[in-house]
């Protein structure tokens, strides 16, 4: 058997219709005891009795053959250990009483995995966590390649969804794992250009579907959706990564307040030379630049000094 093989088919024995039995079971089955018991008299007892007993045993093994199920449900179909098939037929049925009826839920699930502290590929600690949608596929490998002990609650009808939901976040914080491990949270300086955590977006997204998909197919579950919902660093080195990226931003709006200035400089002396307005030498020009620099770039408004003329 291969690693992704679907071992599962429909269960293709017998299934009647609920309603059908119930007038076999509780109406065919009780005349027919009584006319035995009727007819049977005293001349034959003993064959009035024993058909009887046998009447009423097969009432009450009728009866434990009945089950309802509703959309999105299924029940695996096992005879004595051996898988007949699993059953999505929806409604009111009979089938053989001997048969055990596991029931399942196809309906999709939905999980929030808490944020978990991992390292990211340059080693700083980060807290994620995600939002999982998934579904069981093969019913087969949930009853049959899970533990069914953990999975089957106290009559062992219907699997659990307690232990269904541990194993799928156990797995899926693993994918989470091995996925933020693969991706720095920010760009890099020597590769700018590289897919990170906070800007990989709906490219992560897929990778850790694709990851949580791989580790659920061993299981017969289906990943729908996988999207991280929290990325932050983790809290012992979040204050130096913010005044990191405060730095950061500081040095980008600088490069740009710095680049428009020389702009305007460059605009304003070429106007004046243009214009004819004024000939200035290369230090009045230096002097110009130096003072129109620190009036563009600076933080703080600048207070002009207006030169009157010479005072005697």
């Amino acid at each position: 058997m291969t690693e992704n093989s679907n071992c599962e088919f429909e269960y293709k024995g017998l299934c009647i219709n609920g309603f059908l039995m119930l007038f076999w079971t509780f109406v065919f089955i009780p005349i027919l005891i009584l006319l035995c018991i009727w007819y049977g008299g005293e001349d034959n007892m003993f064959l009035s009795v024993g058909c009887s007993v046998v009447l009423f045993i097969l009432f009450i093994i009728g009866c434990a053959g009945y089950f309802t199920q509703e959309p999105n449900e299924a029940r695996v179909m096992i005879f004595f250990g051996k898988y007949r098939g699993t059953c999505y037929k929806v409604g009111y049925y009979w089938v053989n009483p001997f048969m055990n009826k596991k029931k399942i839920s196809l309906r999709i699930r939905n999980m929030d995995i808490d944020p978990i502290k991992v390292n990211d590929k340059v080693g700083n600690p980060v807290m994620i966590g995600m939002v999982l949608v998934w579904k069981v596929k093969d019913t087969y490998r949930v009853v049959f390649d899970l533990d069914a002990s953990s999975l089957s609650n106290a009559q062992g009808n219907t699997l659990s969804n307690a232990a269904l939901n541990n194993f799928v976040r156990i797995q899926s914080d693993a994918a989470l794992r091995e996925v933020t491990g693969q991706f720095a949270y920010d760009p890099q300086s020597d590769h700018p250009d590289e897919l990170t955590l906070r800007d990989g977006g709906e490219a992560i997204n897929n990778l850790l579907e694709a990851k949580i998909n791989e580790r659920l197919a061993m299981a017969g579950i289906e990943v729908v959706e996988a999207r991280l919902n929290y990325l932050a660093y983790a809290p012992e080195i979040a204050a130096v990564m913010l005044r990191r990226q405060q730095a950061s931003a500081i040095i980008t709006a600088r490069e740009k307040i710095v680049e428009g200035a020389v702009s305007m400089v460059e605009m304003a002396l070429r106007r004046l030379e243009e214009g004819g307005m004024v000939n200035l030498n290369d230090e009045r020009k230096a002097a110009m630049v130096s003072n129109l620099l620190v009036v563009l770039c600076g933080d703080e408004p600048v207070t002009p000094i207006v030169s009157t003329g010479n005072q005697a």
